[in-house]
């Protein structure tokens, strides 16, 4: 079996940043702008090391940016791994919409045989 090289997948680094819900929420309120570390902090009983550290996943994985504006250091909001993420997760909503499809045609004619066996009775 031939072996590969590890490469980066960017995918998987953002699927790990988004498994956290500390990291979500974080993302949920750059979406509305710009905002400092201490801030981001705010709503969350973690130490500014441990917003810290959230922020370093984020950023790794490409999902934020971090400025400096003298002693402010505003975090952004980027987008285009969501994109990716959304654009992975379409073709197989593609996929989940023809099984349901078929579920739903197959519970169709489960009712329509019990109808048939009912009326026999």
């Amino acid at each position: 079996m031939p072996r590969h090289r590890a490469r980066p997948d960017h995918l998987s680094a953002t699927f790990a940043a988004l498994a956290d819900p500390t990291r979500r929420a974080i993302l949920a309120r750059l979406a509305s702008g710009e905002a400092s570390v201490t801030e981001l902090a705010k709503p969350f009983d973690v130490t500014l090391p441990g917003i810290s550290k959230h922020l370093k996943v984020l950023q790794r994985a490409g999902l934020i940016t971090q400025g400096r504006r003298a002693q402010w250091r505003p975090c952004r909001l980027r987008g285009r791994p969501l994109r990716e993420v959304a654009d992975w997760v379409e073709r197989y909503r593609r996929f989940w919409e023809e099984s349901f499809d078929r579920l739903d045609d197959y519970l169709r004619e489960v009712q329509r045989r019990e109808k048939r066996h009912d009326r026999k009775s």
